[in-house]
């Protein structure tokens, strides 16, 4: 099966907004060029970023990280990340490209906040692809189970929402007869998408990543697929190696501790699961962060001197100001 860097297509030649030319000019999200180029515009800065190898990013210290947990579409909460990372929407980055700390964002789309049972959750999508044009080696945007049921038009349901359709009706509402050059668009943003980020740190290499696989799939689960390109097959529900690890729950001491050995990670930073209070440390390393809801946290992580498992979250802090 063709690996994801061979489905993104080259931007459309009709449209304007070519990747270099996109961080300088502001989204029209009503507009199908503005917001196609936005997203196949992020899409070529995931696969084609110097930080990517294989299915992961990679970062190492020194430097710092805002990591976070889902997003479902809270623009108080994605405009405060930016402030904490210290990078801009539009026009020229703020400052050098040097001078951004590294941010991860996932779980991007299906919120609550719909408009006559409607979701527009499109417009952070593109948002979040035209930060990564603009930031492709300090934005590490990693594939969350929503996207993928998107991409996939698998049913899911959040609080008693049906998303994929909710999200879909949106889609066709704003962009009519050219909904499927926007569907597209998405596709191929959410296929480039890598799996996690790897940070390497004196103490040990941190991975943050939306979940992990769960205990009862450890045996058919590919412990490779971090370091190689992403194929059709990872995506397959219940089987690919990119389903497992986007919809995991349940992982246990076990589990985690074989995952440390295979990839030789010391702490994962994760999101997927409901945390009420921001976050939850689950024994023996793995710390569970949620973004989204009015108790949403981020973790800042000053590379070259990592917390230990136990006093990562203690380093939590609230989103709300």
């Amino acid at each position: 099966m063709p690996s994801a860097s061979c489905l993104v297509p080259s931007l459309p030649v009709h449209s304007a907004l070519a990747w270099g030319a996109l961080v300088s000019q502001p989204l029209n999200m009503t507009n199908v060029e503005s917001v196609e180029g936005a997203l196949l515009a992020g899409a070529r800065a995931n696969l084609q970023a110097s930080c990517r190898h294989g299915a992961m990013d990679v970062i190492a210290a020194p430097g710092e990280l805002i990591a976070t947990g889902d997003l479902h579409d809270n623009p108080v909460h994605y405009a405060r990340l930016l402030e904490l990372a210290s990078m801009r929407e539009g026009g020229e980055p703020d400052g050098s490209e040097g001078n951004a700390r590294h941010l991860t964002i996932h779980e991007i789309i299906h919120g609550d906040r719909l408009i006559n049972g409607m979701d527009l959750s499109y417009r952070m999508l593109a948002r979040v692809a035209a930060l990564k044009a603009a930031y492709p080696e300090h934005l590490h945007v990693l594939l969350g189970n929503h996207e993928l049921a998107q991409m996939l038009k698998s049913g899911i349901m959040k609080d008693g929402v049906r998303n994929v359709e909710a999200f879909d009706a949106g889609v066709e509402y704003v962009f009519g007869s050219d909904t499927e050059r926007i569907e597209a668009a998405i596709n191929a943003f959410v296929r480039s998408m890598p799996l996690a980020l790897k940070v390497q740190t004196p103490r040990g290499d941190i991975l943050c990543a939306h979940s992990l696989p769960p205990a009862a799939a450890m045996g058919k689960f590919d412990i490779s697929v971090l370091a190689r390109d992403l194929t059709d097959d990872d995506y397959t529900p219940r089987q690919g190696a990119a389903h497992l690890m986007v919809w995991g729950r349940g992982y246990d001491a076990e589990g985690l501790e074989d995952l440390v050995e295979a990839w030789g990670v010391y702490l994962f930073v994760l999101g997927h699961e409901k945390a009420t209070e921001g976050s939850k440390f689950v024994p023996p390393n793995a710390l569970v962060l949620n973004s989204d809801h009015e108790k949403g946290v981020y973790l800042p992580l000053d590379m070259a001197h990592p917390p230990r498992p136990d006093e990562a979250e203690k380093l939590v802090r609230p989103l709300a100001r």
